[in-house]
């Protein structure tokens, strides 16, 4: 038995060439002995073939990608020419990522682009194509590149999180009375404050408008809003939800100890010395902990102008017209997330000069405008919006915003601040703006207030901008028609586009949001049809005979103008 076992083990042994290396013999890029004693090498060490091969000198990173891109037929690129910010981050599970040694580089409908220094690894594509439940296409990459982006993102936020996960039982945050006597020092060696500061950061530059820590019985997971839909970013071990959540607490000045009911805060993170975020922060009691959302307030927003917000010529000129009476009531509706402060603030901007008083009640004050008195609205404590909008009628105002006009009570003040010699600027959440109208009529308002104080209404939503790997898109007329589009605008002058996906846009095809608008200034003739007690529909007749474009058609000009698709135009105009 021993002299069997003896003859068997050079068997056992046996090196066998395959993919990769194989190729490189056939092509006589590497002698038959030289690929056998590399591979035998990487058995022994239990290393990739095109690691033993780098590591021998046989080749170099650059050689052996070029060889394999034009051998195997599979792109080539040039990892050092992709920005990291621009990779996407939710297609590919990190930690699975980083231990395989690929990079996701962007995902197309069900086809996932990854970077592979050997593309002949078959085991490796299909765990991607299993992990990530789609096709998967190699780009041969070189590999040290490869090997210095899969480092850099194991240390980014998503991936220090083990790490962070075993150091946290040292930082106790929840031992701070007070956020102000916190030695800096402390806060930039605490890994729970690392992270959260990256994960901030992250979100900033990610463009997210708000930020979800959610806890759950078997994970803790981070998701970003980004252009009006929610990604996940990353699943923290558990073990650091607690010490997360009173970090947050802490620096957004709520109570640590309260952990039974809902809490709002704020917070701000200095990015430069003439760039500050505030973030507006919310806790909510679930079954598994606290969820903490947080929505970013950027102040340059407002400073965007009416121009960027998506205005077409005709409405930006009502609206400026409507803003520049020193009185009467404009209103801006539409459903939570559809830009209407930065629209409300857009216009302040306008009127922010140094002869003209300006108040607001919001709840609370999203973004900090200089030269505007702004007043956190707090009814535990009796400052209503109604109790906020009679204070500001005996401080001499000019112009009066109002963050929402939420019972009979205030829009009676507002109202009556409108008709005598201010400008009232609210928000209300209708589906369009000839509802407006009628809801205000259910709220109580008297046909002759609403009549005589509304000057323009203006409806909006936010639709997502196509990006520019955009490509033409061919549909008969017949769907267009039914789209929404009229036959005149059917003259060949333009064409619908879709959206593709590239690394610039994480594979979503979309990057950034412009609104979509329906701007109703309220005419003598819509006036004496409120008088009439018209409803709803009749307001809309009234508003499309003037030349008053829905949301729908609205929408539809900016996909003629290539600016979004059809399908989000459908999605967010969905009557």
């Amino acid at each position: 038995m021993a002299a069997i076992t003896t003859t068997q083990r050079p068997q056992a042994r046996q090196t066998i060439l395959a993919g990769l290396g194989r190729a490189l013999v056939q092509h006589q890029r590497l002698r038959l002995d030289q690929a056998t004693d590399i591979q035998r090498r990487a058995d022994e060490a239990e290393t990739g073939f095109v690691d033993a091969l780098l590591a021998s000198g046989a080749m170099n990173a650059r050689q052996l990608a070029s060889f394999a891109a034009e051998v195997f037929g599979h792109p080539l690129l040039d990892l050092s020419a992709v920005d990291l910010a621009a990779l996407p981050v939710d297609v590919l599970d990190r930690k699975f990522a980083t231990e395989a040694g690929v990079v996701a580089l962007g995902k197309r409908g069900g086809r996932l682009s990854v970077a592979v220094s050997d593309p002949t690894d078959t085991k490796l594509l299909d765990r991607i194509r299993f992990t990530a439940q789609a096709s998967v296409e190699a780009i041969v990459v070189e590999h040290d590149k490869l090997l210095r982006m899969v480092e850099k993102l194991g240390r980014s936020a998503a991936d220090t999180l083990d790490e962070i996960a075993g150091e946290v039982e040292g930082v106790d945050v929840t031992n701070d009375e007070q956020a102000g006597q916190v030695d800096s020092s402390d806060i930039d060696d605490a890994p729970v404050v690392r992270f959260l500061q990256k994960i901030l950061v992250d979100a900033i530059q990610a463009g997210a408008s708000d930020l979800h820590f959610e806890p759950f019985e078997k994970f803790y997971r981070i998701r970003f809003r980004v252009d009006g839909e929610l990604r996940e970013i990353a699943q923290p071990p558990l073990a650091i939800k607690e010490k997360l959540a009173s970090r947050i607490k802490v620096i957004s000045r709520l109570d640590i100890s309260e952990k039974r009911v809902p809490q709002d805060g704020r917070m701000k993170l200095v990015l430069s010395g003439n760039r500050a975020i505030d973030f507006r922060v919310s806790t909510l009691p679930t079954l598994f902990g606290e969820k903490i959302v947080m929505r970013i307030l950027d102040p340059a927003q407002a400073k965007l102008g009416i121009d960027a917000l998506g205005y077409e010529p005709d409405q930006k000129e009502a609206l400026i017209d409507a803003i520049r009476r020193p009185y009467g009531m404009v209103l801006v509706t539409g459903p939570t997330g559809s830009g209407k402060t930065v629209s409300l603030y857009s216009c302040l901007n306008i009127l922010n000069e140094p002869g003209v008083n300006i108040s607001t009640a919001e709840d609370p004050a999203e973004i900090n405008l200089p030269g505007v008195n702004q007043v956190n609205v707090n009814e535990k404590a009796g400052l209503t919006f109604a109790a906020a909008l009679r204070a500001f009628l005996r401080q001499d105002p000019d112009v009066i915003m109002v963050g929402e006009i939420r019972d009979l009570e205030t829009a009676d003040i507002a109202i009556k601040a409108a008709q005598t010699g201010h400008l009232v600027m609210s928000t209300l959440h209708t589906n369009d703006a000839p509802t407006t109208l009628t809801r205000l009529a259910n709220m109580g308002v008297p046909a002759f207030n609403i009549a005589s104080s509304v000057s323009l209404i203006t409806a909006q939503r936010l639709a997502r901008r196509l990006c520019t790997c955009k490509q033409p898109l061919e549909v008969d007329e017949g769907a267009l028609l039914n789209a929404g589009f009229l036959e005149a605008d059917l003259d060949g002058s333009w064409l619908p586009y879709r959206p593709v996906g590239c690394e610039r846009c994480n594979g979503s095809g979309y990057k950034g949001r412009v609104g979509i608008y329906q701007v109703m200034p309220i005419t003598e003739e819509m006036q004496k049809l409120i008088l009439a007690g018209g409803n709803a529909l009749q307001i809309a007749a009234q508003a499309e005979v003037e030349g008053v474009r829905d949301l729908r058609r609205s929408g539809l000009m900016k996909v003629m103008q290539g600016m979004t698709s059809i399908e989000e135009v459908l999605g967010v105009t969905n009557e």
